[in-house]
C-alpha cells in the first residue's frame, strides 16, 4: 500500500469507529428510556457543550429543561428591547431545546418564571399568554441578580 492508501484507510477506520460510538450511543438511550433511567441531555448547540449543567434530564414520562434567559444563541449576547424582547427569546430558546427532543409547548405542564423586577410581571404576561396556550402550571417570583443580567428566566418540565 503506498502512503496515501495507509492515510485513507485510516481515515475510514475512524470515521467507522466514531459512527459506531454514535450508534451506540443512540442503543444506550433507548435502552435507558425503556429501563426507566434517567438521561442527563448536553446541550443540542455545539457551542454550550461544556455548560456545568444538563440542558435538559430525561425520565420516562417528563423533560426537565434548566432554566433559559434572554440570550441569543446564535450571537452569544442578551437580546436588546427589555423585557418584552427577553421574553419572546426566551420562549424561543426553550421551543428549540423542546424540538430537539421532538416536543413543543404544548407538551408544558409546568413553568418557572423568575423576574428581576416584579413590576415587569404585566409586559411578561402578555408575550407569555401568546406562546402557552394549553396554561401549564405556573410560578412567577421576583429576585434579584438573575445569570446574565437578564430581566427574566424560565425553566420548564414537559410531560413526554
Amino acid at each position: 500500500m503506498t502512503h496515501i492508501q495507509h492515510i485513507l484507510a485510516a481515515l475510514l477506520l475512524v470515521l467507522l469507529m466514531s459512527c459506531q460510538d454514535k450508534q451506540e450511543d443512540k442503543i444506550a438511550q433507548t435502552e435507558a428510556k425503556e429501563a426507566g433511567t434517567t438521561i442527563f441531555h448536553k446541550s443540542h448547540e455545539p457551542t454550550r457543550q461544556n455548560t456545568p449543567f444538563s440542558d435538559a434530564v430525561e425520565t420516562r414520562d417528563f423533560l426537565f429543561l434548566s432554566g433559559q434567559i434572554g440570550r441569543d444563541h446564535t450571537k452569544g449576547v442578551l437580546v436588546k428591547g427589555g423585557i418584552e424582547a427577553e421574553t419572546e427569546q426566551v420562549i424561543k430558546n426553550i421551543k428549540d431545546i423542546l424540538e430537539y427532543h421532538k416536543l413543543s409547548l404544548n407538551h408544558v405542564v409546568k413553568c418557572t418564571v423568575i423576574l428581576a423586577d416584579i413590576n415587569d410581571f404585566s409586559a411578561f404576561n402578555s408575550v407569555y399568554t401568546k406562546h402557552f396556550k394549553k396554561k401549564p402550571a405556573r410560578t412567577t417570583f421576583a429576585a434579584a441578580g438573575l445569570a446574565g443580567n437578564a430581566k427574566i428566566e424560565i425553566e420548564v418540565v414537559a410531560a413526554k
